[in-house]
């Protein structure tokens, strides 16, 4: 279980990174922030650890926690948006990694400016629709 202000915290500083990745063009700070995806995936968030170091100890508990399994998984979207925005980028399809990056940045910033990860709902969504192994549906 996770404090849900964290991957909040998270999602500013992704907004942020994926809004200058639109103004400039850089499929390099795009490739930067497919690897901070990439480390969440497996619970190892640099923009986690700066909120567990720097914000999280300035804070009341938390009133409630949340499962991490969503998050994660809203990790692995994240990626794969950033995945296929750097390879646009860098080989030169600029509108694909403009597409991809703007994509990326929409569901950064529902989750940052209003607490709805969009990653974490399609992951529920695939728990309420796939049967469970050894169980029939």
């Amino acid at each position: 279980m996770i404090d849900p202000r964290g991957p909040r915290f998270a999602a500013w500083i992704t907004t942020f990174v994926l809004a200058a990745v639109l103004l400039t063009g850089s499929g390099w700070l795009l490739l930067a922030q497919a690897v901070v995806f990439a480390l969440g995936i497996k619970g190892r968030s640099p923009y986690g650890l700066l909120y567990r170091r720097l914000v999280r100890s300035r804070l009341a508990a938390p009133v409630e926690l949340e499962a991490e399994a969503p998050t994660r998984f809203a990790q692995l979207v994240g990626f794969a948006f950033a995945a296929v925005g750097t390879v646009g980028y860098l080989a030169g399809l600029t509108v694909l990694g403009q597409v991809a990056t703007a994509a990326a940045l929409a569901a950064a910033f529902l989750n940052a400016a209003f607490g709805f990860c969009l990653g974490c709902e399609i992951y529920l969504l695939f728990k309420r629709t796939t049967p469970t192994k050894g169980v029939p549906a």
